[in-house]
């Protein structure tokens, strides 16, 4: 194919085009560039391309030979049903994911697509369908750990799956929890997103009254008290804070703490009833000194775990319900002496990158959070296409990682808080 570029003459209110070659003679599987003329142009009328021609007479010149040039017409919806032997209606709801066209269908059809090459028009799609086929989720700035790297992983699963239903997801940004609000009203209202994917539900969550008033389909990275119209994808964290509770007992710990993530959220609540499951199994009774909440930041988990070690008692052991408060446990043992893993135990929850770097490497619970995505976003498109909330509920069990920071006590509470004296009082000297 040739192409011919304009290269204007002033001298002249005429132009010259000068040719660049493509190969005409590979075969017509393989990509060739094609511009559309706004005119036919006849091959009897073609000269040389050094010839100065009108401007008027020519939009663009292609010199190719016609035998060997087919240009195949893009696939479209009637091409699918026609294959597939079924109407174009039904071709379209099983390309949206409908709930109410059987699997076996929903198969034939996308294969049958994908033969052909078949891709709806997004913009008629919309037009048609009220949707603009794209999954909303709003980035709180504000959160303690927004910028952290899971979050990389979470997206990109959330768009793997969604892209792989030829869907899209739209991001938001906020950065207080009525620009979140703000924010979903705008994306509803201006149509770029059909639903939404709310990560970490809180006790008292604006966003999903706000979702459930409005009828808008969304689905929890996580739980709620509350299940009325709620969807979600969810890690037990309260069966990995019993099983933490229940290891560290058969290693010999008989004091063990517990330090809880932020008040807040939904999933404290669940993981404080782990912890007091863990106990009841290993007949343990709770003590409310052993138990600290609202630590999310290693700051917040330092200061929890020196409240904890400078009891008369203090725990030989302490689980914490975030991997961020369990490395604020790191500095406070530092500070006053001890070592992690020899003079203290500690188990945790989460599976951040940080935790294997920490010395010794931190035992803990992990969530795979690319699968959580993935999950969620095929949910919410099942929501979306009609699928009741009681029907997208799903729970998994977080990975158990074992490490170094977990063993046998070396002493009971009682001489752990006679050497913790005897640090502080040797450093204050």
């Amino acid at each position: 194919m040739t192409i011919a570029k304009q290269q204007p003459d002033k001298s002249e209110k005429r132009c010259c085009w000068q040719s660049k070659s493509v190969d005409l003679t590979a075969p017509v599987s393989q990509p060739q560039s094609i511009i559309c003329l706004p005119k036919p142009i006849s091959a009897d009328r073609w000269r040389p391309l050094t010839r100065t021609v009108s401007r008027q007479t020519f939009r663009a010149i292609l010199v190719f030979r016609m035998n060997e040039l087919k240009i195949a017409r893009r696939a479209n919806i009637s091409d699918v049903a026609e294959r597939a032997g079924t109407t174009k209606g039904t071709v379209s709801r099983a390309l949206n994911n409908y709930s109410d066209i059987s699997p076996r269908t929903k198969e034939r059809v996308l294969r049958i697509a994908a033969e052909l090459g078949y891709r709806p028009l997004s913009q008629a799609q919309s037009i048609r369908t009220g949707r603009a086929k794209s999954l909303g989720f709003v980035l709180q700035t504000h959160d303690h750990d927004a910028h952290r790297p899971f979050l990389a992983g979470f997206l990109a699963g959330i768009s793997r799956s969604a892209n792989a239903k030829g869907w899209d997801l739209t991001l938001a940004s906020s950065d207080s929890d009525q620009s979140t609000l703000d924010a979903i009203g705008r994306l509803v209202e201006e149509r770029k997103a059909d639903g939404f994917i709310l990560p970490r539900p809180l006790k008292n969550d604006s966003r999903i009254e706000m979702l459930r008033t409005g009828n808008i389909p969304f689905v929890l990275f996580g739980r709620t008290e509350d299940h009325a119209a709620c969807s979600w994808y969810d890690i037990l964290g309260e069966q990995a804070m019993r099983d933490a509770v229940v290891h560290l007992h058969r290693l010999g710990h008989d004091r063990i703490g517990f330090v809880n993530g932020g008040d807040r959220y939904c999933y404290s609540t669940f993981r404080m009833q782990g912890y007091l499951d863990g106990l009841e199994d290993s007949g343990h009774k709770p003590d409310g000194r052993l138990i600290i909440g609202d630590a999310v930041t290693t700051a917040q988990g330092r200061r929890a775990a020196l409240s904890l070690l400078r009891l008369e008692q203090p725990p030989t052991a302490v689980v914490c319900a975030v991997d961020m408060a369990a490395l604020g446990l790191y500095q406070a043992a530092e500070e006053l002496g001890l070592q992690v893993g020899r003079d203290v135990s500690v188990i945790s929850y989460d599976g951040i990158p940080e935790g294997s770097f920490a010395r010794p490497a931190l035992t803990t619970f992990s969530v795979d959070r690319g699968r959580a995505g993935e999950q969620l976003a095929s949910q919410l498109i099942n929501r979306i296409c009609g699928a009741s909330p009681e029907s997208q509920r799903e729970t998994e069990a977080a990975v158990f990682l074992r490490r170094d920071s977990d063993r046998p006590p070396i002493r009971n509470s009682e001489h752990l808080a006679s050497l913790i004296r005897e640090t502080t009082q040797g450093s204050s000297t």
